[in-house]
C-alpha cells in the first residue's frame, strides 16, 4: 500500500508553515532542557509558562489567519504576519 500525500494543497506556504512550527517546537525543547521555565503573570490573567504562551501564542496566530480568510479578501501574508507579531508579543509580555 503506498502512502502518498495528494489530498493536501502542498504549496510554499504551508511548508513554511509547518517547518515553522516544527522548528518553535524543536527550539522550545532545547531553551527548556537548556534553561527550566519559571512561571509568571504577564497581561493575561494567569500564571504561564513558556510553552503554555507558545500555545497560547499559536491558537491566536491562528485565529487572526481563519478571521483574515473569513472577512478579506488581502493577501494571506499579510495576516500571517500580524500573527508572528501577536505571537511574539504573548511570548514576551504574557
Amino acid at each position: 500500500m503506498e502512502m502518498t500525500f495528494a489530498w493536501m494543497a502542498w504549496t510554499t506556504p504551508i511548508a513554511i508553515f509547518f517547518t515553522g512550527i516544527v522548528l518553535m517546537l524543536a527550539g522550545m525543547t532545547v531553551w527548556e532542557l537548556r534553561s527550566p521555565t519559571v512561571e509568571r503573570k504577564g497581561f493575561l490573567p494567569m500564571r504561564t509558562t513558556r510553552g503554555d504562551r507558545l500555545f497560547i501564542g499559536l491558537l491566536t496566530a491562528a485565529y487572526i489567519n481563519l478571521a483574515w480568510v473569513a472577512f478579506t479578501e488581502m493577501n494571506q501574508w499579510i495576516a500571517a504576519g500580524l500573527g508572528f507579531l501577536a505571537l511574539v508579543v504573548i511570548m514576551a509580555k504574557a
